[in-house]
């Protein structure tokens, strides 16, 4: 499973604009030049046509800069939204990266598709109408486009919600990870547009949870391997007791775990881009793994830079403490990694403490 020449090239043009700028207005070269809105788009709607495979590529290196970017929220998960349900009317202006999308989904902090509570009733005309609180909505408070899941007669739906029509709400959140802006929507008869058809919304966000957690994963090993790598040079270059700390038996001993553990979460973040690029029908177990493993180990990883650096390590000038809770508040997203296990044993007719 090695990457093509193509996405390699990939990897190497946004790692060059990134490290030229990293912070919110890196969001525009990545569109324009690269092309980062439509990459999973499908190229009669504007994009570049790419699979998990060029996603997973793209969220390694956002992960390793931390960048604070709408590419998950937007360029993933409302994409793989629309995609589900079979919508496409939307896709040109994400694609173009001309409005920045936002799927309000999770409620009580909970991403499973059949715990959406959120209600959207018919009116008289033969609209929607939509009331509820939806939770951890990535870049909601600036996003132009806002897709919406709640539950009508026939069951969970999706809909198309104008962000400034009457009855909506942004309230800009301030999470723990500032590098991902979230927002609570609270909904209060906001009138909505049904995507796709009326009561397809489970299966529709159960396929955008398996995506959003494979291109997860992918950023999750990209941040882990930048924690890596700080540590390692820090280890190389910090003198105590005449000589580098780095060369004490213990300090070796901790950097080659998390080495193994970064390289064991590549694997199974790979794995799980594979399985989504082949269209697998295990995709389920492999999303539920990678998120559980990759998780765990960029908190680790994230963990062991914090240590490893010592009293710089807990300094708001050093970056260890940005990766360290990008680190922990990806781990709630989308699911924990304990839920991703009872997933993944009920998938495998497990039980949780075969897969703990």
């Amino acid at each position: 499973m090695r990457p093509t020449d193509e996405q390699e090239e990939l990897r190497a043009a946004v790692r060059q604009l990134l490290a030229r700028q990293s912070g919110p207005d890196a969001w525009g070269p990545l569109t324009g030049q690269i092309g980062a809105a439509g990459l999973a788009v499908p190229e009669e709607y504007g994009g570049a046509g790419c699979g998990p495979l060029e996603v997973h590529v793209v969220m390694e290196e956002l992960g390793r800069a931390l960048a604070p970017v709408p590419f998950l929220g937007s360029a993933v998960l409302t994409t793989q939204a629309l995609l589900a349900c079979g919508d496409t009317e939307l896709l040109p202006g994400l694609a173009e990266g001309a409005a920045v999308g936002a799927l309000a989904w999770a409620e009580d902090g909970s991403w499973e598709p059949a715990a959406v509570r959120a209600a959207a009733h018919r009116t008289p005309d033969g609209g929607w109408r939509l009331t509820g609180v939806k939770d951890h909505v990535l870049d909601g408070a600036d996003a132009a486009l806002l897709v919406v899941a709640a539950r009508t007669a026939a069951g969970v739906s999706l809909f198309d919600v104008p962000v400034e029509g009457p009855g909506v709400r942004r309230e800009r959140l301030v999470p723990m990870d500032p590098t991902r802006p979230q927002a609570r929507i609270v909904l209060d008869g906001a009138a909505g547009r049904l995507l796709g058809a009326d009561g397809d919304g489970e299966r529709a966000l159960a396929r955008v949870r398996d995506l959003g957690i494979v291109a997860l994963a992918a950023e999750q090993v990209g941040a882990a391997e930048r924690c890596l790598e700080l540590t390692v040079g820090y280890a190389r270059e910090r003198v105590q007791f005449g000589r580098p700390i780095g060369s004490f038996q213990a300090v070796k001993h901790r950097l080659a775990d998390a080495y193994v553990q970064v390289e064991a979460a590549r694997s199974i973040a790979l794995g799980a881009a594979y399985a989504a690029a082949d269209g697998a029908p295990e995709l389920p177990r492999y999303a539920a793994a990678a998120k559980s493993a990759c998780a765990e180990a960029f908190s680790a990883v994230a963990g062991e830079t914090i240590q490893l650096h010592g009293g710089i390590g807990i300094t708001w000038e050093h970056d260890a403490h940005r990766y360290f809770k990008r680190a922990h508040g990806s781990a709630q997203l989308l699911g924990t990694p304990a839920a991703h296990r009872r997933r993944l044993a009920a998938e495998l007719g497990l039980t949780d403490r075969q897969v703990a």
